[in-house]
């Protein structure tokens, strides 16, 4: 599965899966992190999983590359009942008000905006990693007829619960931050929790997510829980 394990730094190393980004590879990828996490190998402190990488940093005092990658090799990969992946519902509200870039889209696609919104709405997404943002999730993959790139000049804030799009993913930003996604939407759930260490992220690695519309007056309620 591991295309190749490589140094990064003086306490870290990166399991490179391929160069590939799609669900299959991130699987992958998602199975030796939870593995990982569950096995609890001596001297590792920290596991970052992206769309085809595993980073891995540790203790020196602990453990040394050789070592580490050796254990990695040797890793025996499960799939035990605390790593089954969630499917999560995330109420998404696409009034004026929320849909920065609407207008964009509808220009960018020749769609109307219940078009494009039927689009995005029509699929599952895969959480492929989180990040950028604390909490923000990664998650593909968007329909070909909707796909389009970041923003020329990004915003300098972008709110928090804004669904964005860009290229084949879809997010939601977690708290209020610079960024260059075309929003289409809002959401009043909070997907992350820095007070709750055990569980901080609504939505996981692996997990598979779908949006549904609710009206500003809906989100209004949810949004003020």
């Amino acid at each position: 599965m591991i295309k190749n394990i490589v140094n990064l730094g003086d306490a870290a190393l990166y399991c490179d899966f391929g160069n590939e980004v799609n669900k299959e590879i991130n699987s992958k990828v998602i199975r030796y992190f939870n593995t990982l996490k569950y096995k609890k190998l001596k001297g590792v402190t920290n596991l970052s999983p992206s769309y085809n990488k595993l980073i891995i940093t540790y203790n020196l005092s602990e453990t040394s590359f050789n070592i580490l990658k050796k254990e990695i090799i040797e890793l025996e990969i499960n799939d035990n009942k605390e790593n089954i992946s969630q499917k999560i519902n995330i109420p998404i509200c696409c009034d004026d008000e929320f849909s920065l870039d609407i207008k964009r889209l509808e220009k960018k696609f020749n769609k109307s905006k219940s078009e494009i919104i039927k689009i995005f709405l029509n699929k599952s997404y895969f959480c492929y990693m989180t990040g950028f943002v604390a909490g923000m999730p990664f998650l593909g993959d968007i329909d070909k007829s909707i796909q389009l790139n970041r923003l020329e000049t990004p915003r300098v804030k972008v709110p928090k619960g804004s669904v964005g799009l860009t290229e084949q993913f879809c997010n939601v930003y977690t708290f209020e931050s610079p960024g260059g996604w075309n929003i289409i939407g809002n959401t009043p759930i909070n997907i992350f929790n820095p007070s709750d260490r055990n569980k901080p992220n609504l939505i996981n690695p692996g997990d598979e997510v779908k949006f549904y519309e609710i009206q500003k007056n809906e989100y209004r309620k949810l949004y003020e829980k």
